[in-house]
């Protein structure tokens, strides 16, 4: 087992990424600690995981709420002694569909402000809690990297949330703790990622399917990751395999985008 025994906190938890995402890392061995804002989802998630083998706990509260998020890392550290995996993945808010000069400066603003809160609060309670072997883990989307028209302020929000990795990376190394990110070009079985599809789809004036037909034919490996696919990505990340990965983009993109 990759992880085994490893306590993670994985925010979002309760959506379609942090779900696979944390079933993985149990799977692997890990005690995963699901966090969202709805309660009833993360029980559902949690208890799927526990039906499966694994150990999950959860809690519901806000990851732009930082005494919230600094009492429950403290909690979940003296509980079991450790913190070596933290994970924020949680939405943003944000509204596509829109040119930005349509969009309004609130909506605009909003996945950033929520984007850089959250993971400022998640990834700077966490440093305060793990050792030398901790790993700190966002996830970001291709359109933080390469531009694409009517995605409002969510590529701008990705492309800071991995600037604040690199630097979180810079000043958490010297301790040992690795800070990466984990960049996707959208998994089609993801429920948010399926409405954004379905929305830029409809825009385009071309069915579903063939939208997704074209995304995967612009891709080296002609498809998008699945959920699963992102999810082993995130657990060999987590995991003593990527030891010497540290202030980096995990391209997940399937050959979309080439570094």
């Amino acid at each position: 087992m990759l992880l085994k025994d490893k306590v993670a906190i994985i925010y979002g938890g309760g959506g379609s990424v942090g779900r696979a995402v944390a079933a993985a890392f149990a799977r692997e061995g890990a005690h995963v600690v699901l966090n969202g804002r709805t309660g009833a989802k993360l029980e559902r998630a949690a208890e799927a995981i526990r039906a499966a083998g694994g150990r999950a706990e959860h809690a519901a509260f806000d990851a732009t709420d930082a005494g919230a998020v600094d009492a429950h890392a403290a909690a979940v550290a003296e509980r079991h002694g450790r913190l070596d995996i933290s994970f924020n993945m949680i939405g943003y808010g944000d509204v596509q569909g829109s040119p930005l000069v349509e969009l309004g400066r609130e909506r605009f603003l909003l996945p950033i402000e929520t984007a850089m809160r959250s993971q400022f609060n998640t990834g700077t309670a966490a440093a305060r809690h793990m050792r030398a072997g901790g790993v700190i883990l966002a996830l970001t989307a291709n359109c933080g990297r390469q531009p694409y028209a009517n995605t409002g302020g969510f590529g701008v929000a990705c492309a800071a949330i991995e600037g604040l990795c690199r630097q979180f990376a810079v000043e958490l190394g010297p301790r040992g703790i690795r800070v990466a990110c984990l960049m996707s070009a959208g998994s089609p079985d993801s429920d948010g990622v399926s409405e954004v599809f379905d929305l830029h789809a409809g825009q385009a004036g071309v069915s579903r399917a063939e939208w997704d037909r074209r995304a995967g034919e612009g891709t080296m490996l002609k498809h998008l990751p699945s959920l699963a696919e992102v999810a082993d990505a995130a657990v060999l990340m987590a995991s003593d395999y990527g030891r010497a990965m540290t202030g980096t983009i995990a391209n997940l993109t399937c050959g979309q985008i080439a570094d």
